[in-house]
């Protein structure tokens, strides 16, 4: 159930997303336009949300995103998966309980995707140019995506606590 629902909000955001550009057409900042399913990949993989269930929803997002954007089919399905399994690792060191942790958190796996998308379009891309062209889109990018992310953290939270209230009266109902 929190799964699905979670993968459901991850639509909706990717939808927000895609929208997004249209809303901030008016500002002239290449890379402006926030990634607002990443906080919510960030969010699974810091909530120690299970391995599989959580890269399986990571995936879907990632493959939704490649479909409804115009990178490569894959691009974002292998750096959405790679960044749970990182904020699933990274979980066991940090909390995301302040809002300042959590800017910190998206700011950072922000520009590890970044990153890693870049270096992925340079080896596998068939233009050179292409990398060199969107390196300087990255810092408005990781800012504005670390932007978002307290009010995705905040749905997300109140989306864990709407799943686990549903689950544990289920769980207890039927036990009489």
């Amino acid at each position: 159930m929190r799964n699905t629902a979670f993968f459901l909000a991850g639509l909706v955001l990717l939808l927000l997303q895609a929208n997004t550009f249209r809303v901030l057409g008016w500002v002239h900042v290449p890379g402006l336009v926030p990634s607002i399913v990443l906080p919510l990949i960030i969010f699974m993989g810091v909530h120690e949300y299970s391995l599989a269930r959580g890269a399986g929803v990571a995936f879907l997002l990632g493959y939704a995103t490649d479909l409804v954007g115009v990178a490569p089919v894959g691009l974002y399905t292998f750096t959405y998966v790679a960044l749970f399994a990182m904020a699933r690792a990274a979980s066991v060191r940090l909390a995301a309980q302040t809002t300042m942790m959590q800017v910190v958190l998206v700011l950072g796996f922000t520009l590890v995707q970044d990153i890693m998308l870049l270096v992925l379009v340079a080896i596998f891309g068939g233009n050179p140019w292409v990398p060199r062209q969107l390196y300087p889109m990255v810092l408005p990018h990781v800012l504005a995506t670390a932007a978002i992310a307290p009010l995705v953290f905040r749905g997300a939270e109140w989306l864990h606590n709407a799943t686990s209230s549903g689950a544990r009266m289920d769980a207890g109902g039927g036990r009489a």
